[in-house]
């Protein structure tokens, strides 16, 4: 093996560890199903490493995820299916095909132009694995991920069907849409605890709510996450300030929690500005 520390090492390695002789136990008894899993933990470790700013740790995360491909590309080998050529090819040629106003003649003159022409080309895209097929056309939300995290999945097949006009104009009727949704879920409540029905009036007001952050232009996965953590920063503070009273969560009421809580709020936020003044 060569001494260079390469994609080519990293492919030279991961045959190493699949040799069915003198391979890692461990890696030749792995199959794509078993190994997908880790490969949306090493996806969301890359995005927790963008979101805490640390360049070392995306470093090592983006070679993680970079070892995923590897992982996967080397099991497609072993069954002639693919190799890690042919994925890097795959991704060149789709990569040319969608950007015509770099690779081509294309002009667009502003984002919706290029939104526009970006949907197209992948509906085109979609038209072609379909032709020669016995299955039924295919729709305008085919082809997006089920596997994706539901707020992630909610916002593509929104921006989908926006782009084929299904789609407000503006937020304002989106929070309206919120408002109806929310009396929904207040009315199954209300009706007698089906909780089928609640659960599904629930869902329409997560969807309403994607929908407000996209036409908001605000990732609502990140804004979630993001959400998630000044929840743990708030709460930490608040046990702090019952542990410097010789208390704890569990001992305090809920007023007393309600009113420690907005004290770390208030810190909470100090140590923002302090931060970024």
């Amino acid at each position: 093996m060569s001494d260079k520390r390469s994609i080519d090492s990293l492919i030279e390695i991961m045959a190493a560890l699949r040799d069915p002789e003198s391979g890692c136990p461990w890696d030749v008894k792995q199959d794509f199903k078993s190994i997908a899993g880790y490969t949306v933990e090493e996806a969301y470790e890359v995005a927790d490493a963008i979101a805490r700013g640390d360049m070392h740790d995306l470093r090592d995360e983006l070679g993680d995820l970079l070892f995923q491909v590897v992982f996967h590309a080397r099991m497609a080998a072993e069954i002639g299916a693919f190799g890690f050529d042919d994925v890097a090819e795959a991704i060149c040629t789709k990569l040319v095909s969608r950007h015509p106003h770099v690779f081509g003649d294309l002009v667009v003159e502003n984002e919706a132009q290029l939104q526009h022409a970006w949907e197209q080309q992948k509906r085109a895209e979609r038209d072609n694995r379909q032709a020669g097929s016995s299955a039924s056309a295919p729709g305008i939300l085919d082809g997006i991920a089920a596997a994706l995290p539901a707020l992630r999945w909610a916002e593509k097949l929104q921006k989908r069907a926006g782009h084929h006009g299904f789609d407000w104009p503006d937020v304002g009727p989106v929070f309206s849409k919120l408002d109806e949704e929310i009396a929904e879920l207040k009315s199954e409540i209300s009706l007698g605890m089906n909780r089928q029905r609640i659960a599904d009036e629930m869902g329409d007001v997560l969807f309403a709510c994607v929908n407000i952050a996209r036409h908001l232009d605000v990732d609502p996965e990140q804004a979630l996450r993001a959400c998630n953590r000044r929840f743990i920063e708030r709460f930490s503070i608040m046990e702090a300030l019952l542990h410097e009273e010789g208390r704890d969560v569990d001992s305090a009421s809920l007023e007393e929690l309600e009113r420690y809580w907005r004290r770390s709020k208030k810190i909470s936020a100090k140590n923002a500005n302090d931060a970024n003044p």
